[in-house]
């Protein structure tokens, strides 16, 4: 699993798979949380603008990412 440090309180779903190099564009990752690819804490997220906060977990694909504060 792949620790992604964050600076803020939270970040949004689509920017964190963005941040994460996951997808290439906001449009990509919209299509991919649109289409129920995407888990967070182990359920389906559809919800693109979700907040992410530290200790959350997000799949996609084969990568499973951990958020954590700096």
């Amino acid at each position: 699993m792949e620790k992604i440090l964050i600076k803020t309180e939270f970040i949004k779903l689509d920017s964190l798979l963005k941040f994460a190099a996951l997808v290439g564009t906001g449009g990509e990752a919209k299509y991919v949380i649109g289409e129920g690819m995407v888990k967070v804490n182990g359920e389906v997220c559809t919800m693109r603008g979700k907040k992410i906060y530290p200790g959350d977990k997000v799949e996609f694909d084969r990568f499973s990412l951990e958020v954590t504060k700096e």
